[in-house]
């Protein structure tokens, strides 16, 4: 084989065919002709004697030489990105860019609270945060379109380093004004009575939320689904009745006294985990590695980045009378 073979160029049109699928649609995302994606394709299958591709009627999926010839693209990939941030480091230049994959549930108050504290340490890094399900966040990841993945998990990821990894137990939400708000804990049996808002079976909260109930043979009506956790959040929070979430989705609104998070002391409804995830073997750059060490500080429960003193909520373990 001549080592050539695995050139820059080469292996970028490779990998980007195994990320869309499709010569076609890698075409119009690298703005380069399908025939020359074709020819540099063909030209490492021939160099490495093996289909990388399997050509199927809807597209082309990687064959079991291609997934290995991925992962070492990517890896490759993401060492370049490393050494030229290290490179600016020596430099004395404080640049870079962290790229964040993340599920619903961290988007909205805590990631953005986090990169406005950290930005205000180091205002030369940027980021990007990609926001889908929590099998999305991580097969960005494991893909290594994206450095670090904050998401809920149930079970441990292969090729995945977990670099946090904390209960996430599934909290009742209701607005301040609301006849639980005063309980220090509830069972999903006394939720029963109430108006319920539930998010789509595809969220990590809603199967454990299944499961714990099929194991009670409890039987719940959803009158507001949706697969927008905050739209569930935000009918909570203006009286409609009752939404589930974790106590990292509404944090700050907890502190704003805007919403009460009730523990729900059912077995099983803190089976969820918080995980923080990196690829792994893979090293990161400077710039990655501090601000993974930033959000492993303040993931834990009520603390608040952009507080001069971050401090826990006594709400969380005393919602308001």
């Amino acid at each position: 084989m001549n080592p050539r073979v695995l050139q820059e160029t080469a292996l970028r049109y490779f990998l980007e065919v195994v990320r869309c699928g499709s010569i076609s649609e890698a075409s119009g995302k690298l703005n380069v002709a399908p025939s020359a994606i074709s020819r540099q394709i063909a030209r490492l299958e021939s160099e490495l004697d093996t289909l990388l591709f399997e050509r199927r009627a809807r597209g082309m999926v990687p064959s079991a030489a291609g997934e290995l010839l991925a992962v070492h693209a990517r890896h490759m990939q993401l060492e370049a990105d490393r050494i030229g941030s290290e490179i600016l480091a020596l430099r004395g230049l404080q640049r870079g860019k962290v790229r964040l994959a993340s599920s619903e549930g961290f988007a909205v108050d805590f990631l953005p609270a986090a990169i406005a504290a950290f930005r205000k340490r180091y205002s030369g890094i940027h980021f990007h945060l990609m926001v889908g399900s929590p099998a999305q966040a991580t097969r960005h990841v494991r893909e290594g379109d994206a450095d670090i993945g904050i998401t809920f998990s149930l079970k441990p990821e292969a090729d995945i380093t977990v670099s946090l990894r904390q209960p996430a137990p599934i909290m009742a939400l209701v607005s301040p004004g609301h006849e639980l708000a005063a309980k220090k804990h509830i069972t999903l049996a006394q939720l029963q009575r109430y108006p319920l808002a539930l998010p789509s079976p595809e969220t990590t909260l809603r199967q454990l939320f299944d499961i714990c109930c099929s194991r009670q043979n409890l039987a719940f009506e959803s009158i507001f689904s949706s697969d927008y956790t905050e739209a569930l959040i935000n009918f909570a929070m203006l009286g409609g009745g009752v939404a589930l979430a974790g106590e990292i989705s509404v944090r700050y609104r907890i502190h704003q006294h805007r919403v009460v998070a009730i523990p729900i002391r059912d077995q099983g409804m803190d089976s969820r985990f918080i995980e923080v995830q990196t690829l792994a073997n893979r090293t990161l750059p400077s710039a990655t590695q501090v601000f993974l060490a930033f959000i492993k500080e303040h993931i834990p429960p009520g603390k608040l980045p952009l507080l001069p003193n971050p401090q826990v909520l006594t709400d969380i373990q005393t919602p308001h009378n």
